[in-house]
């Protein structure tokens, strides 16, 4: 099992002072760790039967590989998408204040969880020569003060010796895509991202970062622009599946 590295010096001067908690129950934990190992095992993991495609789980005995009703009658770009974890109860709260509550620390966690993606048999032994994070509208990232999804590529680069390489930009500010349909969702997105001026992706092997994945139309989005780009194959990996 991969197992991020985690070093956070203000977490460690602030531990000589106030004792380490977790994030969500507040129960006493190492200084390494972010969650208790309580709330770990409530994180709700992704298992089998789920779709090949994009891991949304089917609650059946399905043995066979199946394509489920999300990925079925449109086109997806990318090879794959894989998430380790299914957001609900835990995973959405961490991710939640992480994004939105500013508590970029919750981001090691997080990328604990991605970092499982690379054990699942549709990457695991894989080559991949670039990490590319799903890139942030610039005034989105000033509303945020972060990109989550660059912030967890550059986590899992260091963790997998595999180049971050932000090589996309936003250009284009969408609404949310949370009020959507599928369709709609596409809509959206259409003409909203390209890759940066002198990026060269030619032949490359990509793995592509976010935090979520929902319908999986802005990772498809993104993964078009890439292969139109050059880009020799593009698998994404995400911490949660909605």
């Amino acid at each position: 099992m991969w197992k991020l590295p985690k070093v956070d010096p203000f977490r460690a001067v602030a531990s000589l002072f106030y004792p380490s908690l977790c994030a969500v129950c507040s129960n006493p934990v190492k200084q390494s760790e972010y969650l208790c190992s309580t709330c770990n095992q409530k994180a709700p993991r992704i298992r089998p039967p789920f779709c090949a495609k994009c891991s949304e789980p089917f609650p059946g005995a399905i043995t066979e590989s199946f394509a489920c009703a999300n990925c079925s009658h449109r086109t997806l770009y990318f090879d794959t998408a894989v998430s380790a974890y299914r957001s609900r109860g835990i995973v959405r709260k961490v991710v939640h204040d992480f994004k939105y509550g500013k508590q970029t620390h919750l981001q090691h966690p997080i990328a604990d969880w991605l970092v499982e993606t690379l054990d699942d048999p549709r990457l695991h032994g894989r080559t991949f020569d670039a990490i590319v994070p799903v890139p942030l509208h610039p005034a989105r990232k000033r509303e945020r003060g972060f990109n989550q999804a660059e912030l967890l590529a550059n986590l899992l680069s260091a963790r997998a010796g595999i180049p971050c390489r932000p090589v996309m930009q936003r250009i284009r500010y969408t609404t949310t895509q949370t009020a959507f349909d599928r369709t709609e969702r596409m809509q959206n997105l259409h003409e909203a991202f390209r890759l940066r001026k002198n990026s060269d992706v030619r032949g490359l092997r990509v793995l592509l970062i976010d935090d979520i994945l929902t319908t999986g139309s802005t990772l498809s989005e993104c993964a078009r622009v890439l292969k139109t780009g050059g880009a020799l194959s593009v698998h994404a990996a995400t911490a949660a599946r909605a």
